[in-house]
């Protein structure tokens, strides 16, 4: 079974990863599409070269030129939460700092509807 691949909008109903892959250059922007493809496919089973673990359940989708940042959600979805064009090896910490900020809203959101959900 296929993993779903969703994106993580903003409070205000912006989709950062998608406002990411739009900006990109064609040949950067198809890196990105074939690792969303791929993580699609094989889903927690994808490795490094091409997915690393953060920790605290956030990882990076890795090619030449892209890093995606995503979260597993239950009901195999993949949380694509936002990008970076790779300058160097390390991420920013501004940039992992504003991944764990969406990472938190996705995970309140997820915990909140299955709050509702129940009563």
């Amino acid at each position: 079974m296929a993993w779903r691949m969703e994106e993580y909008r903003t409070a205000g109903g912006e989709t950062p990863v998608r406002t990411f892959i739009a900006g990109l250059p064609v040949d950067a922007k198809a890196e990105a599409i074939a690792l969303i493809k791929l993580a699609e496919t094989l889903g927690n089973k994808l490795r490094e070269p091409q997915s690393k673990a953060l920790g605290d359940g956030l990882f990076e989708l890795r090619r030449n030129q892209v890093r995606l940042f995503y979260t597993f959600e239950p009901g195999q979805i993949i949380r694509l939460l936002g990008g970076m064009v790779k300058k160097q090896d390390r991420i920013p910490v501004d940039v992992l700092a504003q991944m764990r900020g969406y990472q938190k809203d996705a995970r309140e959101r997820v915990k909140k509807a299955k709050t509702e959900k129940k009563g």
